[in-house]
């Protein structure tokens, strides 16, 4: 079953999020409390799905009010191939569409091959006329990539 994320569903997604190798988790906003001020921020828009009362795949998804964003997409190994990924990015999609967003981006490690292999097979275009940049504004907040 694919339906909106709620704050009830953090420990789940958290336990998957430390099950996918090489995710990477942040310190602060992938805290309960960082999840949280996400979620109020884009109550209609993050997916999980869900099998027998078990997150098997989540898509944090919010937007500006011009672009959505995809965070941390993922679904348990075990569950792979079956279209549980494509299905949770529609229904996100469909979500920003709603609130009549009508572009939606992400961002995947060079060398996740596999989430890289599902976006360009899923019909996602690679941009190679970007360049990505961020800046730190808090150093606390740091990432810990599960191995």
């Amino acid at each position: 079953m694919i339906r909106l994320m709620t704050i009830e569903d953090y420990e789940q997604v958290y336990a998957l999020w430390k099950m996918i190798k090489g995710f990477g988790i942040r310190s602060l906003d992938d805290s309960k409390e960082g999840i949280e001020r996400f979620l109020r921020r884009n109550p209609r828009t993050s997916i999980v799905a869900e099998e027998e009362g078990r997150i098997i795949g989540s898509i944090l998804c919010g937007h500006d009010g011009r672009r959505g964003c995809f965070y941390h997409v993922c679904v348990a190994k075990e569950y792979r191939k079956r279209g549980i990924g494509k299905s949770m990015a529609v229904a996100a999609m469909e979500a920003l569409q709603k609130e009549h967003i009508n572009k939606v981006s992400l961002i995947a490690y060079k060398k996740n091959e596999g989430g890289n292999a599902f976006w360009r097979e899923v019909g996602w275009t690679f941009r190679e006329d970007l360049n990505y940049y961020d800046f730190t504004l808090n150093n606390e907040n740091i990432t810990a990539f599960n191995q």
